[in-house]
């Protein structure tokens, strides 16, 4: 934390800090035996990664592939919504990419890191179709649910049938994308024990939240 301001740039409100460890063997002499022996060296620091920072560059920036490209019909369709909604979207050179009801808040991967354009925008519109849940839109979050739970794969179901519905839309939808949209809707029903009334939910719900995304 201090040596981000010290670089002239300051941790995100709400960043979480995680744990890095650092030991090895040192070797210390006894002062009355004068043997030496081999002691080992613990400590421990809670630091933040660049991507939790503002105002700080990396030092050393390895380049990626680029192989997704920006398209421009859904360009259009996402600033559209987000204009609308007042939702923040955010790209974060990681491995995750999430919706924070509490910030009203998607992130992503930069663009770069995905091999795929329908596989960016899959991502992209998976997060947008969790942020229509959001209390000030179509109020369909429950916030109690975490990972496991009935209520929190209902969601993932209607995120992913979302996701599906608008990459088919703008017409980015790949065999590898829609194989994927698929897969990753199978595994939700099967954790919600393959009960019909459960994707007959999802589906209807998906429908209000691609519409909303869309203007219609």
């Amino acid at each position: 934390f201090k040596q981000c301001q010290a670089e002239g740039g300051k941790v995100r409100k709400g960043e979480k800090a995680q744990m890095v460890v650092f030991w090895k063997f040192i070797e210390q002499e006894d002062e009355e035996t004068h043997e030496k022996k081999q002691v080992p060296f613990l400590r421990y620091y809670n630091v933040f990664h660049i991507d939790q920072c503002e105002g700080l560059k990396a030092r050393y920036a390895e380049t990626l592939p680029a192989t997704a490209d920006p398209n421009e019909n859904a360009e259009v369709f996402i600033n559209d919504y987000l204009f609308r909604s007042g939702v923040k979207l955010t790209h974060e050179s990681g491995d995750r990419a999430y919706y924070q009801p509490a910030f009203d808040r998607v992130v992503l991967p930069c663009m770069e890191q995905f091999k795929e354009t329908a596989e960016y925008y899959s991502t992209a519109f998976h997060e947008l179709t969790h942020s229509t849940g959001h209390e000030k839109r179509l109020n369909r979050l429950n916030h109690a649910a975490f990972f496991g739970t009935a209520d929190y794969s209902k969601e993932e179901l209607v995120a992913e049938i979302g996701a599906a519905t608008l990459v088919n839309h703008i017409g980015l939808e790949t065999s590898s994308s829609f194989r994927n949209n698929a897969a990753y809707i199978q595994n939700w029903l099967k954790v919600l024990k393959s009960d019909k009334r459960f994707i007959v939910s999802a589906a209807g719900k998906a429908e209000k939240a691609v519409n909303l995304i869309l203007n219609q």
